[in-house]
């Protein structure tokens, strides 16, 4: 368990937040692509837990394919809780009993062939059980039904969830964090783009390798405090989390377009369509 109310690991980073020598495309994927919309998303109350690693340590853990996306020669693994809300596919108005609901997802960096800079998901925790069990289903992602809820008290917000199937292990988290910093959208070249400007996620499934992309307004992020942390979704991951502080921000709010999932190679076709 972390409890503590300073801010030196954000602070650690500040003026030297820019990459060296990268030279991988992380515009064109914040571009709305071609194509149709599936789903319509809000996230809000987005807090940003980060922590550094060697990158050996997170590279066996990804599947064939994928390259592991790295900042100035080090990787992140994050633990992101926030709130989805009008969750719905195109055709139907949103249905306050399944559409809105709880999500901490624990997130890593990559890339395909040195391009489409995006996110590999170790898991997804949800308290929905039909959402859990499309995204399984459909999308091909490690959900969980967790028991969770998010609470907000003046500029706090606590979040706290509690793993209850398909798991063989307990797993869980209980975050408290507090926005501390101006709104200010990250800067493309920075480590806070490369953190949380992601729009394109992958997912494997029977020996293929699948790609799904969003698109939203820049986040309007925020430096904020870590209060409190006891978590043991890495655990559950197989990841060790370090005994340093995160990295903490926070976002208030994004609409999401959702667009289909799709193997790796139809997906290469369409980003031609988008140039």
């Amino acid at each position: 368990m972390i409890d503590m109310r300073t801010e030196s690991a954000n602070e650690a980073v500040i003026g030297a937040t820019e990459y060296s020598g990268d030279t991988m495309d992380r515009v064109s994927a914040t571009r709305r692509p071609v194509g149709r919309t599936v789903m319509y998303q809000r996230w809000s109350e987005l807090s940003f837990l980060h922590w550094r690693f060697p990158p050996d340590a997170i590279r066996p853990l990804l599947p064939p394919g994928l390259e592991l996306d790295t900042f100035d020669g080090e990787a992140y693994v994050g633990l992101v809780p926030f709130r989805m809300s009008g969750v719905r596919p195109v055709w139907s108005p949103p249905f306050p009993p399944l559409s809105n609901f709880c999500e901490t997802n624990i997130r890593t960096y990559v890339h395909y062939r040195g391009r489409n800079p995006g996110v590999w998901f170790f898991s997804l925790d949800a308290a929905s059980a039909p959402a859990v069990l499309i995204a399984r289903t459909l999308w091909k992602l490690p959900y969980y039904f967790s028991r969770m809820h998010l609470k907000r008290e003046s500029d706090v917000i606590d979040y706290v969830s509690e793993r209850l199937w398909p798991a063989s292990d307990p797993a869980g988290c209980s975050v408290r964090t507090r926005p501390t910093g101006p709104v200010e959208p990250a800067a493309i070249g920075t480590l806070e783009h490369f953190l949380a400007e992601r729009y394109i996620l992958y997912a494997y499934a029977r020996a293929r390798l699948y790609v799904g992309r969003v698109h939203h307004d820049p986040y309007p992020l925020q430096r904020a405090e870590l209060l409190h942390l006891d978590e043991t979704l890495m655990q559950a991951a197989q990841i060790a989390r370090p005994a340093a502080a995160p990295l903490v921000h926070y976002a208030d709010a994004v609409d999401v377009r959702i667009f289909p999932l799709r193997p790796i190679g139809q997906h290469d076709k369409d980003l031609k369509q988008d140039r």
